[in-house]
């Protein structure tokens, strides 16, 4: 079968009316993870999600498919599939996790380790400077900053990352050939370029008042921790930080002046729990530990190596030195800066893989991140 009838199959269920990611990943769980097989039965039992289903699966939009094809063959374009290896492993465990996500941009960023920024839509100046600030100093330690593409804290966010020349993901509320709001058509392209956009929403959704919350579940779940800057007690980023805490992941509040509304969601945060944040380096040394702890993870899933226990580096301070894939990659970097698909054909190793080395070794010291997606080994 060829990757467009791959696509095509997909595509199909994933537009199942009535059978949402669970329905659709428990039936994959059954079928072995093979999506022809899914398909092949719901279609001999139609009736079970309903009359609209039921009409779909007999007779489906072939405009509406064809629509959606053309849409993934543009550049830089995927349906990345949760059958696929590099999944992003981090969402298996959130509630009603996605079992397919439409991306536009650079894949291997899912597996990176993230921080989430959200906020206020309408921030203050100094809310979207904080945004700012804090997104560039997470990303030059070594994060990829994840948020909304909201306006306000989200955009800011994105922003400052963008203007540093570094990546940051963006997971929407829409399909991915929709922007909203319509004001971050440039920022959704930048993102795009440098970074990757992000949805469960297949191409000609529109945005809706309950996608929203369905985005946040994403968001909280991509990342090893979310940041809370700026948000009102009736704030959707309260949602994010309930649903980051829920699954086990940091929250991080930035406190204000108490004659702020918009520090009062933060505020609420801390008594119950969130860690109080006054600068990046803060949020660094409280993720480091997990951010290690997924690219050993990381590492040895993409090399397919987890049968062998010899090859696993420890999640320690030097556990990975003897572990031959990583002296290979020490080699291939060399003494000048090398840029990351330089450095797959040096050694071999996919893209998503090395991404996960490249962190170990930039936690260690060993390795620095430059601009561009560039790597220099550092003397020692």
């Amino acid at each position: 079968m060829s990757e467009v009838d791959t696509w095509r199959t997909w595509l199909t269920v994933l537009r199942t009316p009535g059978l949402g990611p669970g329905g659709l990943r428990e039936r994959l769980l059954a079928a072995n993870g093979d999506i022809d097989i899914v398909l092949a039965q719901l279609r001999r039992h139609p009736a079970q999600l309903g009359d609209e289903a039921a009409a779909w699966l007999d007779q489906p939009d072939e405009a509406r498919l064809a629509a959606d094809l053309a849409w993934l063959a543009e550049p830089g374009h995927r349906l990345l599939c949760c059958t696929e290896a590099d999944f992003p492993p981090q969402l298996e465990t959130i509630p009603q996790p996605p079992a397919a996500l439409f991306l536009a941009g650079d894949a291997s960023l899912l597996l990176h380790p993230q921080v989430a920024i959200v906020g206020a839509r309408s921030a203050s100046a100094a809310g979207l400077a904080h945004a700012r600030g804090f997104a560039r100093e997470l990303g030059l330690a070594g994060f990829t900053v994840t948020s909304g593409m909201a306006d306000g804290i989200d955009g800011a966010a994105h922003a400052g990352v963008l203007d540093a020349g570094l990546a940051t993901v963006a997971v929407m509320g829409t399909g991915p050939d929709r922007v909203y709001p319509r004001k971050h058509h440039a920022l959704a392209r930048r993102i795009a370029a440098q970074g990757v956009l992000v949805t469960e929403f297949p191409p000609g959704t529109a945005a809706r008042a309950d996608h929203f919350p369905r985005r946040n579940r994403i968001i909280a779940g991509l990342a090893l921790g979310t940041l809370v800057i700026e948000a009102g007690l009736q704030s959707g980023s309260l949602i994010t930080a309930r649903l980051a805490g829920e699954q086990g992941r940091e929250v991080f509040a930035l406190p204000g002046s108490i004659h702020n509304p918009l520090a009062r969601g933060c505020h609420r945060l801390i008594r119950d729990g969130a860690r109080l944040v006054e600068s990046a380096s803060e949020v660094v040394e409280a993720l480091a530990p997990a951010a290690v702890a997924l690219g050993v993870e990381l590492a040895s899933r993409l090399s397919g190596r987890e049968g062998r226990k010899d090859a696993v580096p420890m999640a320690g301070a030097s556990g990975w030195r003897g572990d031959s894939d990583y002296q290979r990659l020490l080699e291939a970097l060399g003494h000048d800066p090398a840029a990351l698909d330089e450095l797959v054909a040096r050694t071999g190793q996919s893209a998503a893989a090395l991404s996960s080395m490249l962190l170990m070794l930039e936690l260690e010291g060993m390795v620095e991140g430059l601009p561009g997606n560039r790597y220099q080994r550092l003397a020692h």
